[in-house]
């Protein structure tokens, strides 16, 4: 069964949007580009997924198609008949299938550095090191390292790796996992009209802008890229300002 799932809430404007966050973070995420967003023309909800965050203690399935009847459950408690959706890496295969499960309901897609509905393909040191991160804290840190580049300062990586174990649980850490690599339900995205926005970072060598060019932009006809220069896989921490305008043109768009 569906439910609301516990969440934040910021601004009050009249474009609703939902975002959704990766498999390292909860709703605080999002934390720091909270004070930057525009509360009158946006009211945003940040939700924790089974397993993170408040919602450490409700279990479940932990797959993608779970999230998305919980996510429109919570759409459905709020009263929001339409939404925009924002989603960093694992969150942006799951807006996707909300947008699938919600037909007519979602307005526009905002992908951060986010996985594509194909799922992604690991070779056999790469499954290694993230099937071993679950119980392992430094493979969640050579994680963090890899995918922004090898250039962030090591206090960000170790207060990542801490923030990571503290607000999610093992087994949902390492169920989602399966959910996002191995979920491939990219011909029913295929042709979709929906509104795009794809944001990826420049030193991120696992989701990177070949990657969107070849599977986000392929499938959707009215997508566009944008590519974050001084970003790697976590723009919200990297680049917030430039996030939150990027974000906010496209959906005021």
């Amino acid at each position: 069964m569906s439910v609301a799932l516990p969440h934040d809430l910021c601004g009050s404007g009249p474009h609703r949007v939902i975002a959704l966050h990766g498999w390292f973070g909860d709703r605080d995420a999002f934390r720091k580009i909270r004070p930057y967003l525009d509360g009158e023309a946006f009211t945003y909800a940040f939700p924790d997924y089974r397993g993170y965050g408040a919602a450490r203690d409700l279990t479940g399935e932990y797959t993608l198609k779970e999230i998305a009847g919980d996510v429109i459950a919570l759409a459905d408690r709020l009263g929001w008949e339409e939404f925009s959706l924002v989603g960093h890496s694992m969150g942006g295969t799951v807006i996707q299938r909300v947008m699938l499960d919600a037909p007519g309901r979602v307005r526009r897609l905002v992908g951060v550095s986010p996985v594509p509905a194909s799922g992604v393909p690991f070779d056999e040191q790469g499954w290694a090191l993230f099937s071993g991160a679950a119980d392992d804290p430094g493979k969640r840190r050579a994680i963090l390292d890899f995918t922004t580049g090898s250039r962030l300062p090591a206090s960000w990586l170790e207060e990542m790796v801490a923030y990571s174990l503290r607000n999610s649980t093992v087994p949902a850490f390492r169920a989602y996992l399966d959910a996002w690599v191995r979920t491939d339900f990219h011909e029913e995205v295929a042709g979709d009209p929906t509104p795009v926005l794809v944001i990826a970072g420049e030193h991120d060598p696992a989701l990177s802008a070949e990657v969107m060019r070849n599977t986000w932009l392929r499938w959707y006809p009215n997508a566009e890229l944008t590519v974050f220069h001084d970003a790697g896989h976590y723009a919200m921490d990297e680049t917030p300002l430039a996030l939150v305008s990027a974000i906010e043109r496209f959906l005021a768009a």
